[in-house]
């Protein structure tokens, strides 16, 4: 029996972990995959207070050591669903049934996809999600960005070390991302911005050869390129849990700031609850939040 069971072992995750072992509660932190979550992919973070930069895989890496050495137990199992027993729950996964006084629903968002025919096929032939994963496989080549959010800009203003030329394609006519961000696409010659339109056609034999973009005007035009950056968005991870806690209708846990969902001594963290900002220090905000809220039910 472990008092605190944590689903995900992203940021949120692994700050409820810290707070729940510092508050000598015995916590079981759950991972299908490599802890860290999506924060690992980001370069370089310059918008966390005190650490002016640092690397998302250094962030990560300093987050899972802290909660280890204060005690928190990890299982890198796939979690396949809840049961409320009242006064205990257990987490279902692939391999066993751990039960747990509280539980820390912490399993952020995938990518979300463009939903095209071949998207699929072509991911590591010329389409990845991931531009500081794969950005190095296209060095002096030609590549596209499809998105307008802050990731979407850094994976561009990235790759444009990178890259001979980098197509930056927003369905819009204004980008959504930061403005220190905007801002610093005028100093970069070599990336091409194309506004109010979208890719609508992936061209491939074996490997990623253009795209087709479309206006709102319906005009489309073929680009040749190497390879396509999707970052437009992120769907949250929590259709396993839809029997039981509550979402909404983009499938977010419904959740307010003191990170309850429906069921007493089930909590939410990160960016897998509805809010409005989803940002690594609300992230952790959240997971401390989460975890002291639980501590308080377990203690009651």
């Amino acid at each position: 029996m472990y008092d605190i069971i944590i689903v995900g072992a992203g940021p949120a995750g692994l700050t409820s972990a810290i707070y729940g072992c510092r508050s000598m509660k015995k916590v079981l932190v759950l991972e299908s995959s490599a802890y860290g979550g999506q924060i690992v992919n980001t370069l370089d973070i310059e918008n966390y207070p005190v650490e002016s930069h640092i690397s998302g895989f250094d962030f990560a890496d300093r987050l899972y050591n802290q909660a280890k050495e204060l005690g928190a137990f990890f299982k890198f199992e796939e979690v396949i669903g809840l049961r409320d027993n009242v006064h205990e729950k257990e987490v279902l996964t692939s391999k066993n049934v751990y039960k747990a006084k509280t539980i820390i629903l912490a399993t952020g968002s995938k990518n979300r996809k463009l939903g095209l025919a071949n998207e699929d096929r072509l991911i590591g032939k010329g389409l990845s999600y991931c531009a500081t994963c794969d950005g190095a496989f296209y060095k002096n080549k030609c590549v596209a960005v499809q998105g307008g959010g802050n990731t979407a800009l850094e994976d561009a203003l990235y790759l444009s070390d990178i890259c001979q030329t980098v197509y930056l394609i927003h369905r819009n006519g204004k980008f959504r991302a930061e403005a220190s961000l905007v801002n610093k696409l005028s100093t970069k010659d070599n990336i091409k911005i194309i506004f109010n339109s979208v890719v609508t056609k992936l061209n491939a034999h074996d490997v990623l050869e253009s795209i087709e973009v479309t206006s709102d005007n319906g005009s489309v035009q073929t680009i040749c390129v190497d390879g396509l950056f999707v970052a437009i968005g992120r769907v949250p991870e929590n259709k396993i849990f839809s029997d039981l806690i509550d979402l909404d209708d983009n499938g977010y846990i419904v959740a307010d700031e003191s990170c309850h969902t429906n069921v007493e001594g089930i909590f939410v963290a990160g960016d897998n609850r509805t809010k409005e900002v989803r940002q690594l220090v609300t992230a952790t905000s959240d997971g401390a939040i989460a975890a002291v809220e639980a501590v308080k039910f377990i203690n009651k």
